[in-house]
């Protein structure tokens, strides 16, 4: 019997932090990395500007192509154009 609350006593907090770390990856590769490559086409004619996530498999995405800003639905489906705005470093 005390065997089995030791293990418990170490196990149990070690199943919560990996739970909790595959969580917190899990949320950095999806948003995170939308938004650093964002940063890193500067140069690029496109560039993605904003990513919003409406469901697990719905997100809203802001992308800025050649001074136009196009509001894009992505879903696992494919890609619909929403908008379309002037950039807004180019708006009076």
């Amino acid at each position: 019997m005390v065997w089995y609350v030791i293990k418990l006593v170490l196990l149990l907090p070690l199943l919560g932090g990996m739970i909790w770390g595959s969580l917190w990856l899990a949320r950095k590769a999806q948003t995170g990395l939308g938004q650093r490559l964002g940063q890193h086409n500067a140069a690029k004619s496109a560039r993605l500007v904003e990513t919003t996530m409406l469901s697990p498999g719905m997100r809203l995405a802001v992308v800025e192509f050649h001074g136009r800003e196009i509001l894009v639905g992505a879903t696992r489906n494919g890609l619909v154009r929403l908008a379309e705005a002037p950039a807004r470093g180019e708006r009076a």
